[in-house]
């Protein structure tokens, strides 16, 4: 069984910066993908970025190129979404997900096994 816990989110104002954690436990991690998405009232889970755990490939959604960035720390079994330049836009749940079978980082839900409960992410104006 894998455990995802996420933190980090909180109340920012627009422009402002957050840095997302979200660590694994369960079992070791070789081959596999991390994904973060997120989900803002009334709308559907979206795909934000993802990253290869071996390689550290990664992807992001266009929304938040350049101003989002996921890395990962092997030791620490922990990925990260750093957050700049925040706009409200981003007010969201953020959630963390695995692909135990993937490589190359993607956007597909369906692929991810495991998901986080989520930490929830609010930009003022």
């Amino acid at each position: 069984q894998v455990h995802l816990v996420e933190s980090g989110g909180g109340l920012v104002q627009a422009g402002g910066s957050l840095r997302l954690s979200c660590a694994a436990s369960g079992r070791t991690f070789s081959v596999c993908v991390m994904g973060w998405f997120r989900q803002a009232p009334g709308k559907e889970r979206e795909f934000v970025a993802a990253i290869s755990w071996l390689g550290g490939f990664t992807s992001h959604a266009d929304s938040v190129n350049g101003r989002f960035t996921i890395s990962r720390d092997n030791v620490k079994n922990t990925v990260y979404l750093q957050m700049n330049s925040l706009k409200p836009e981003d007010t969201a749940i953020y959630y963390c997900a695995v692909d135990l079978r993937g490589a190359v980082p993607h956007s597909t839900q369906s692929r991810y096994n495991y998901w986080g409960q989520g930490t929830p992410v609010t930009v003022s104006f």
